[in-house]
């Protein structure tokens, strides 16, 4: 880190930038091995119907988040679905999700005719709450969905206890989370069902796809059949066996042998990745704890190690506090350092369109989450923690800046 830089003018203002080449990973990555093993796929005409590389890949990956089944599918919104629609949750019931949260969280409950209930999330891990999820149960309540969001975790322990209470299921939301653990497990075991998605963007990436992993035996029959028009596991297509329950409606949700082989061999980096992610957020959070106006996301009380999908930042306090985070954003970006704000609250978002009586926000509203949607929170993405110590200092160096320069940004405006 080079302190002399750290009060400099931003780039936006007329300033040097900290660096003239800020060093930013490719993503997602590639390699030869598996260019050939995707080749041998296609040469093969085996695309799809439950592959070989499908049923590797769901029982590695079963395996290092310490579940017993994983049933792969197209992405990690209909894993959601069919996490939900296993237990049979649709019209008249209630599932408790977080306010703070990508809407497909939320759309899967809305897709199978359930009612969302947002509830607010605690400050300093934008997980969600688990004392005001208690509040808000009802006899309608079925359900509960905590995120594990960007760089933390939410407090399994606490939720697990309130939904034992009150006769829940648990379904963990780890689009974020891959190859995290609470309390030395892995992420996704801890509910009824844990749904992951490898969206371009994701720790684990191939452009689409998703799992669900759990160790009952029953969900993870439902959960196949749901995703595969009803066949039951290890049923050749065009020879089913049985007729699937009565009242599962299934879906082809498949995943193809592409997507498989290319999470498989990522899979096989994955620990390391989230190793070197774990060490340099533990130098970023170092090297940021005397930068006035922000703070780090809370990685969760057990959390460890975490995956890291995303580093968030939170400007609340003095001197950032008042800096519009458009502005924060873009003058990170003269700098180098690519920062994307939060999602904020879901129905506030541009995409959500449900009317108000489709969804319930608790009671009490959500005001932590409304506060970081409305300008208090920005990240970046996994693959800039694969970074060297000097490009770690670096990024240090711009929100430095950012804090320093704050006076004189928040009056700033784009010509």
């Amino acid at each position: 880190m080079h302190q002399g830089t750290r009060h400099e003018k931003l780039v936006l203002l007329g300033g040097t930038p900290v660096t003239s080449a800020m060093r930013v990973p490719g993503w997602p990555p590639v390699s030869e091995a598996t260019a050939q093993r995707l080749a041998d796929v296609y040469r093969s005409g085996k695309w799809s119907f439950n592959g070989e590389m499908e049923q590797a890949f769901s029982r590695e990956f079963a395996a290092y988040h310490d579940a017993a089944y994983g049933v792969f599918m197209a992405n990690g919104t209909v894993t959601l679905e069919c996490a939900l629609a296993a237990f049979g949750i649709g019209p008249g019931d209630e599932v408790i999700v977080p306010a703070l949260t990508w809407l497909a969280t939320a759309m899967a409950v809305v897709y199978l005719g359930a009612t969302p209930v947002f509830v607010d999330i605690e400050p300093a891990t934008l997980c969600l709450d688990p004392v005001k999820t208690e509040a808000a149960v009802t006899p309608r309540t079925r359900a509960v969905i905590p995120v594990h969001l960007y760089g933390s975790t939410s407090d399994l322990d606490a939720i697990l206890a309130i939904a034992a209470r009150h006769d829940l299921i648990v379904i963990e939301d780890c689009a974020h989370a891959q190859g995290g653990c609470w309390n030395g497990k892995g992420l996704g075991s801890y509910g009824h069902v844990g749904s992951f998605s490898f969206q371009q963007s994701k720790t684990l990436a191939s452009g689409e796809g998703g799992m669900c992993i759990t160790n009952s035996a029953e969900i993870a029959d439902r959960l196949f059949r749901l995703k595969h028009i009803g066949y039951g596991p290890g049923v050749r297509q065009g020879h089913a066996k049985d007729t699937p329950p009565p009242g599962l409606v299934c879906r082809n949700y498949r995943g193809l042998e592409f997507q498989a082989v290319i999470l498989r061999d990522q899979l096989q980096t994955l620990r390391q990745r989230i190793t070197t992610y774990n060490a340099s957020a533990t130098k970023l959070e170092r090297l940021l704890a005397d930068v006035p106006g922000l703070r780090v996301q809370a990685r969760g009380r057990l959390a460890g190690p975490q995956s890291y999908y995303g580093f968030a930042v939170i400007f609340d306090t003095p001197p950032l506090v008042d800096v519009p985070l458009d502005l924060i954003v873009e003058a990170a970006a003269a700098e180098g350092l690519v920062l994307e704000p939060s999602y904020g609250s879901v129905w506030k978002h541009m995409l959500w369109n449900l009317p108000d009586n489709a969804y319930r926000i608790a009671e009490g509203g959500c005001p932590v989450s409304d506060s970081i949607g409305t300008g208090h929170c920005a990240l970046f993405l996994h693959w800039w923690l694969d970074n060297d110590d000097e490009t770690l200092g670096q990024i240090a160096d711009v929100f430095a800046r950012l804090s320093a320069n704050a006076g004189v940004l928040k009056n700033y405006r784009s010509k």
